[in-house]
């Protein structure tokens, strides 16, 4: 059985909801929302973390190859935008462009895999 589209689509569905929760902690940074909303972006984050890693050993991508390397760095700089967008209020504009440049890249990095 080919587990494939399983983690592909358990990795979209997290890549959306930390997306929609990290841009709803910038639309809204009120201090009651941030415990839900760091609750679902760890959660979401986590499971894109794991269903990345299981398509790589499927797919038999090196961990050390670039394309993974820079996927990392989007999944590391996404997962952790929506603590500082109630920590840095003030910074919410950049800090929205800077998300969607860190999802624009690693949506563009899908069509270059090495497989």
């Amino acid at each position: 059985m080919d587990r494939l589209p399983y983690y592909h689509i358990l990795h979209l569905l997290s890549l959306v909801v930390l997306t929609a929760q990290t841009f709803m902690a910038f639309a809204n940074p009120a201090p009651e929302n941030r415990k839900r909303t760091m609750m679902i972006t760890g959660i979401a984050s986590l499971l894109m973390l794991g269903s990345g890693f299981a398509m790589a050993a499927i797919t038999h991508i090196p961990y050390s190859s670039g394309w993974l390397i820079v996927k990392m760095v989007c999944w590391l700089g996404l997962s952790g935008l929506a603590g500082v967008a109630y920590r840095k209020t003030d910074l919410r504009g950049v800090l929205s462009v800077v998300a969607l440049a860190l999802v624009t890249i690693a949506l563009f990095m899908v069509y270059l895999r090495p497989f």
